[in-house]
């Protein structure tokens, strides 16, 4: 069964990366979250997609150049609707104590050098398969592999193909991430074949969704949950 996850929550009816998208996803239905993780310039890890906090909140600056108190204190709601004003940025630890055990979690390392971090928070949570680490960074996701060999890990890769199947099959992970517009029947089976999963991202529309559905994928993150879930039950597949 394809696993629906919300990318950076229900993230085209709610502001990404905030705990009114998380939990609007799952109130959708979906079977997981997806978020970023960075690191603030004190250390504290946070959920937050931009190398700058100005897109999505009221403030201006580099999440690595700014404390966590001047974080925590912006507003992360109000630019994408009124009635969301007043949202936070969330941390690592309250994502965890929010969803850990509640739901599947794709983690997302944004930038090197969170890794040690982010394994520590989640020897906390006896999470098993629900969790699966990502990056498009290769090094980050080496890195977690060494850190915590028992963690699921995962690479995001804009191209499909049997050489990135195969370096990812040779490094000991459980799963690759391509990008939709890459995604053939083909090669999913090929991954099956070397025992990979497939979880796809980047669905800009439901065009690219269908395709991702008929591929034989595994699971996707998207922006809209309800409408590819609305879909797999019109067709049967739930």
């Amino acid at each position: 069964m394809l696993q629906v996850i919300g990318h950076r929550g229900a993230s085209s009816y709610a502001p990404e990366n905030t705990f009114p998208s998380f939990d609007l996803a799952l109130e959708m239905g979906a079977d997981g979250l997806e978020t970023d993780i960075q690191a603030t310039q004190d250390g504290v890890l946070v959920l937050i997609h931009d190398r700058r906090v100005d897109r999505t909140t009221n403030g201006s600056g580099a999440v690595n150049e700014s404390t966590w108190a001047d974080l925590g204190a912006l507003d992360a709601g109000a630019w994408f609707a009124p009635r969301f004003a007043g949202t936070r940025i969330p941390t690592l630890e309250a994502f965890l104590a929010r969803y850990a055990g509640r739901t599947g979690l794709a983690l997302e390392i944004k930038a090197p050098g969170v890794e040690a971090g982010v394994v520590d928070a989640l020897r906390r949570y006896d999470l098993g398969t629900s969790l699966t680490l990502t990056s498009f960074n290769w090094e980050s996701v080496i890195a977690v592999r060494e850190l915590a060999p028992v963690l699921r890990v995962s690479w995001l890769t804009r191209t499909f193909d049997p050489e990135a199947i195969e370096r990812v099959r040779a490094a000991g992970m459980v799963q690759i991430c391509p990008k939709a517009t890459e995604i053939t029947p083909e090669l999913v089976d090929l991954a099956h074949r070397e025992g990979l999963e497939v979880r796809a991202w980047g669905l800009a529309d439901e065009a690219l969704m269908v395709r991702v559905v008929e591929s034989g994928a595994d699971g996707t993150s998207i922006n809209f949950p309800d409408v590819l879930l609305g879909y797999l039950r019109e067709h049967g597949l739930r």
